[in-house]
């Protein structure tokens, strides 16, 4: 071999080698911090799926994975805290769970870390990218809400309810930027008269303030509620579909747990599904992709659940046209 080839086979071998130990992650221990909102009461199933995603990938904990939890306990205004404390642990990727409040105080604490949010509303008005299809900056993930999911939820309520005039909308104003929850505003007011329904939103900031909620959803004589869902309503869907139950409210939510605990129905992306394929892009970032480069995705996987018991509990039934079009019935 003259000196010229044995140089361009030197420095081929060299550029391949780091490419060669991405591409086996049980090489090194990959470190990911897990942002969450609350461990103990959040759906057990969305963790389960991050995790069942990065062992379909060869990430496997106490093997090739090593996962920082981090949990607010239900105090949003702990994420700040706990996010500087996955930088100063210098992990690999941020991975966050508590919806937009989490993701932006991730987005704050680091602006080189890579951040993976698995589920939050608007990304773009939310202010954590700059587009869907080209992020921009350290921060990617998945989207759980579009507009057109707010009038789709407000169709099927309608649907579900034939008649009804009024409807409640139940708001966690301080779950999102004032420019998120304008758009989601007015996207539900748009779909209420093209409905030919009023719309009535309400706000709620915390639990304490559910019986007020209620209170003013009875004065309004709301006939149906739709609960834009936030994850401390998540975390208190019990406390709240107990109330819609008392109420006598016909009510639509946006994930399915609210309708195994006895809500009426449910209409939105697969949770889980959106879980595990945060993991995909956790591990595209650890084998050296950008966040940057990472489009936004939205959910692909949507499904309508409707528990006949709680509708029967209401005295309403469903039209055949609309179980007809369900994922899933509970009886």
């Amino acid at each position: 071999m003259d000196r010229r080839a044995f140089l361009a086979t030197w420095t081929g071998a060299l550029l391949a080698a780091p490419l060669a130990a991405a591409a086996q992650p049980a090489d090194r221990i990959a470190r990911i911090g897990y942002l969450a909102l609350n461990l103990a009461a959040g759906d057990p199933r969305a963790r389960e799926a991050f995790l069942q995603g990065m062992r379909d990938l060869g990430y496997v904990e106490r093997r090739n994975l090593l996962i920082e939890y981090r949990d607010a306990e239900r105090k949003t205004d702990r994420f700040a805290a706990l996010a500087a404390e996955l930088v100063a642990l210098k992990v690999d990727v941020i991975v966050t769970a508590g919806g937009t409040l989490a993701a932006l105080a991730a987005k704050r604490a680091t602006i080189t870390l890579p951040i993976v949010f698995a589920a939050v509303g608007d990304p773009v008005a939310e202010g954590l990218v700059t587009s869907l299809a080209r992020p921009g900056g350290n921060v990617t993930g998945l989207s759980v809400v579009s507009l057109e999911f707010v009038g789709k939820s407000l169709e099927l309520l309608t649907e579900a309810v034939p008649g009804v005039s009024r409807v409640a909308l139940l708001l966690k104003p301080d779950s999102m930027p004032d420019r998120a929850r304008k758009e989601r505003l007015e996207a539900a007011e748009v779909a209420a008269r093209a409905l030919k329904v009023r719309l009535q939103v309400i706000e709620a900031r915390g639990p304490e303030d559910f019986a007020r909620a209620f209170s003013d959803m009875t004065r309004a004589h709301a006939g149906a509620l739709y609960v834009l869902t936030t994850p401390m309503f998540e975390i208190e869907r019990r406390r709240l579909v107990d109330l819609a139950a008392k109420n006598r409210l016909p009510t639509v939510y946006a994930f399915k747990g609210w309708v195994d605990d006895g809500g009426l129905m449910s209409y939105g992306p697969d949770i889980a599904d959106l879980y595990r394929r945060a993991a995909t892009y956790v591990a595209k970032i650890l084998k050296g992709a950008k966040p940057a480069d990472l489009a936004v995705e939205q959910p692909t996987k949507f499904e309508l659940v409707i528990n006949l018991k709680t509708a029967k509990a209401l005295g309403l039934t469903i039209p055949p046209s609309l179980l007809q079009r369900a994922d899933q019935v509970i009886e």
